[in-house]
């Protein structure tokens, strides 16, 4: 691949209600074999508590979603589990390693996809920069080929793959972003509020996407949302957090109005 990382980088039919839990039956999202576990989170910047006594458990195959408004302490809880931001208290592991003790090993078990991804290099196409990415995890370049084919294939992007990533629409960067995610084969998912720059149809897509992953490759997903309507079509679970704090869990296809009704009385 022969180009210059300094030139190309740059800046950065949804079936609603049709088993939104596809590939979930068999997670119980509880217990010690949970692929993320966590037990009394507590976090503080100064003096702001972020989160306080957050538990949460994610099972292989299941999507949960955290629901709640802007500074709820959804991303803080994201960038924990992703080891990017320590916390202050609390037991938790991803895909059995410790975050605190073994940040390496955990980190190596997650893909973390994020709305505004600005890691790419513009002026490569999809498929190069699948490619680049996936060279960084040990592949040599025939296999890195290989994954990056697989990959644009899975996520719908085989007939744009050599498109300049510049040209692409906020939808197309938000799969390839995805594709990047499940590089290696990560048994953990965490996603930060990835169709908030999407339109309606890209959305949909994007939920379709996200559902044949889980129900194909069984990953435990954490999804971080303010859309009320996101998280009842596409979640095994959904916690209600405010404040820093889970106030309630809701089960799979709760309707929308009852999940605003539920914000709404935490945030009174």
């Amino acid at each position: 691949m022969g180009f210059s990382i300094h030139d190309a980088r740059a800046g950065e039919n949804e079936n609603e209600g049709v088993d939104a839990r596809a590939g979930q039956d068999g997670a119980t999202g509880a217990g010690a074999e949970a692929s993320i576990h966590v037990r009394s989170l507590g976090k503080r910047f100064g003096e702001v508590s972020a989160l306080a006594e957050v538990d949460l458990d994610v099972g292989a195959g299941e999507i949960v979603a955290l629901l709640g408004p802007n500074g709820a302490g959804k991303s803080t809880l994201l960038r924990i589990l992703g080891t990017t931001v320590l916390p202050d208290e609390g037991r938790i592991s991803v895909a059995g390693h410790d975050v605190v003790a073994s940040p390496g090993q955990a980190r190596r078990a997650i893909g973390f996809c994020l709305a505004d991804e600005r890691s790419w290099y513009w002026r490569l196409s999809g498929r190069q920069n699948l490619e680049f990415f996936t060279t960084l995890h040990g592949l040599r370049r025939r296999a890195a080929e290989t994954r990056a084919a697989e990959l644009l294939e899975l996520i719908g992007l085989a007939e744009a793959a050599d498109r300049p990533f510049g040209g692409y629409s906020t939808g197309m960067r938000l799969r390839l972003s995805v594709g990047r995610a499940l590089l290696a084969e990560p048994p953990v998912l965490l996603l930060d509020e990835p169709t908030r720059s999407l339109d309606p149809v890209a959305t949909a897509n994007f939920r379709d996407l996200l559902r044949e992953i889980v129900r194909n490759r069984q990953p435990a997903v954490l999804l971080a949302t303010h859309d009320l309507h996101e998280a009842s079509s596409v979640a095994a679970r959904i916690l209600i957090l405010s404040e820093g704090r889970v106030h309630a869990e809701m089960p799979a296809m709760t309707n929308p109005a009852e999940l605003e009704r539920a914000l709404l009385a935490v945030q009174a």
